[in-house]
């Protein structure tokens, strides 16, 4: 796999990059890392090197590495650096072209892609200085990833400043690092989350899908060159990048939405919807007065919906969240709604909001057993096998 020099600049966020280098670990990656003086007063080299099982350095003027000028050596062997956390005081001195220590060396010599995650206060970030050390880093070819907007460390601070996810920067690596995009040309449709069915202005039905599954495989389709369109019911995630996103909060909606964005290659219905709704009340029904009788009613299929389109795209995939006879409810509901994969797992066992998933593939062949992923995996081998089966783009 690839060997990956991360710099670690000075910030609170720092901590979180060590997630970051065990997940590029467990995808196969050497992490060599570089800290900052400011760096180590958030990390230890000691905790670095534990995790990448590799190279931990911070001093430019390290007599045995520097006898084969290490810095550049560092520079020139790695296949990305990543830049996490990008401090503006870091990104001041990249656009600049200062060298004065181990970290900056190794940027300002280095021939291979810069990704650079910033995290900072949220006016540093809206700072006009900033902005233009950005602007500058990216003409020369800098790739950035956030920063996400959020409650900051410090305390009643929120904006724009928040490291990215770990996951998404590893996606963003993943993505520099595979050329080939074999859905380039494509418009995939994925749903994901839960939907919303208001009883009243403040109560609703819902389910416990936290969007985790939906939302990785909408980056996974991204990073593979596809136009993604991600209908979302309420989530707490943020939104995978360079995805359209379109939020929803009911099933009625959701399906809508899909609609209005078909024509597409393929669609995934990975959102969790709920079965039925109410005819929500115009005010908030009080819990001292008698409690209320709900009269259910049945929810738009939407998977069923876009299987029997009239722009039914050429790959429809459904998923089936189920609790006992899972294989065997599954095919079942492959039949019953007409499309043409479903991605079963057992929901049983704290499945929703987790990192890990298990899952099997149901096709008109037979079912795949695939071993235990985390979902941004699940996703990848999804999309992996969904490029597969439609194919590279043929232009008209």
């Amino acid at each position: 796999m690839a060997r990956i020099l991360v710099v670690i600049s000075g910030g609170i966020a720092a901590y979180k990059v060590l997630e970051v280098i065990r997940r590029l670990r467990e995808r196969g990656h050497e992490t060599p890392a570089i800290l900052t003086e400011a760096a180590t007063r958030f990390v230890t080299p000691l905790s670095v090197g534990a995790l990448s099982n590799a190279p931990v350095l911070t001093d430019l003027f390290d007599l045995d590495r520097e006898r084969e000028i290490g810095h550049i050596r560092l520079a020139r062997d790695a296949d990305l650096v990543l830049l996490a956390p990008a401090s503006a005081d870091i990104l001041a001195k990249m656009a600049s072209g200062f060298a004065g220590d181990l970290a900056t060396a190794s940027l300002l010599a280095t021939n291979a892609p810069i990704l650079a995650a910033p995290a900072m206060n949220p006016a540093m970030w809206a700072h006009p200085a900033t902005a233009r050390n950005v602007a500058t880093l990216a003409a020369d070819g800098v790739h950035f990833i956030g920063p996400d907007a959020g409650e900051m460390a410090e305390r009643g601070e929120a904006g724009t400043g928040r490291l990215a996810a770990p996951m998404a920067i590893v996606d963003a690596v993943s993505a520099l690092l595979t050329p080939d995009r074999p859905l380039e040309g494509r418009h995939i449709l994925v749903t994901s989350g839960p939907t919303h069915e208001a009883i009243d202005p403040v109560r609703y039905i819902a389910n416990r899908s936290s969007g985790r599954q939906g939302h990785a495989i909408a980056q996974a389709a991204a990073r593979a060159g596809a136009a993604v369109t991600l209908i979302s019911g309420p989530v707490t995630l943020p939104d995978p990048p360079g995805v359209t996103v379109h939020k929803v909060e009911s099933a009625r909606e959701m399906l809508a939405a899909a609609e209005a964005a078909l024509p597409a290659d393929c669609a995934i219905m990975a959102a969790a919807v709920a079965d039925w709704h109410v005819e929500a009340a115009p005010q908030k029904l009080k819990k001292d007065a008698a409690p209320p009788t709900l009269t259910l009613s049945q929810n738009p299929d939407i998977l069923a919906t876009v299987s029997a389109s009239p722009s039914r795209p050429g790959l429809v995939i459904g998923f089936a969240a189920e609790t006992e006879s899972v294989i065997e409810n599954a095919v079942a509901k492959r039949l019953r709604k007409g499309c043409d994969w479903i991605v079963a797992n057992d929901v049983s066992a704290g499945v929703f909001g987790a990192a890990e998933n298990t899952v099997h593939l149901i096709t008109a062949e037979g079912v795949e057993d695939w071993p235990r992923l985390q979902k941004a995996d699940v996703a990848t081998r999804l999309v992996a096998r969904i490029a597969a089966t439609l194919g590279p783009d043929q232009p008209t």
